[in-house]
């Protein structure tokens, strides 16, 4: 991969990271292949490095971070409209009454 705009964070990551925010329209390299994006894309958010099927793993540094919830095409954008959260729930303590 040498796009500069992305970053991908762990070798087994099949998510790429946006380096700067981009507009819809611009290319990015994802893997050798120029891509369009759809949609205006900030800083930090995470677009297919490769095709991603519907119940794949969605792997950021090299860390299983969800489940995709439909067919992701390489260069589209990933997030919580195709993935469904892997991260463990956490659970909050609620303050005790003060005596």
């Amino acid at each position: 991969m040498s796009d500069m705009h992305l970053i991908r964070l762990a070798e087994g990551d099949n998510v790429l990271v946006l380096a700067s925010s981009m507009a819809a329209g611009q290319t990015v390299d994802v893997e050798g292949k120029r891509t369009t994006l759809a949609t205006a894309l900030t800083l930090g958010h995470k677009i297919a490095a490769r095709a991603i099927a519907t119940g794949e793993t969605i792997w950021k540094y090299n860390f299983p971070i969800g489940i995709a919830t439909a067919d992701i095409a390489a260069g589209e954008h990933v997030h919580i409209q195709n993935v469904r959260s892997d991260y463990t729930p956490s659970y909050v303590v609620p303050e005790q009454a003060p005596c």
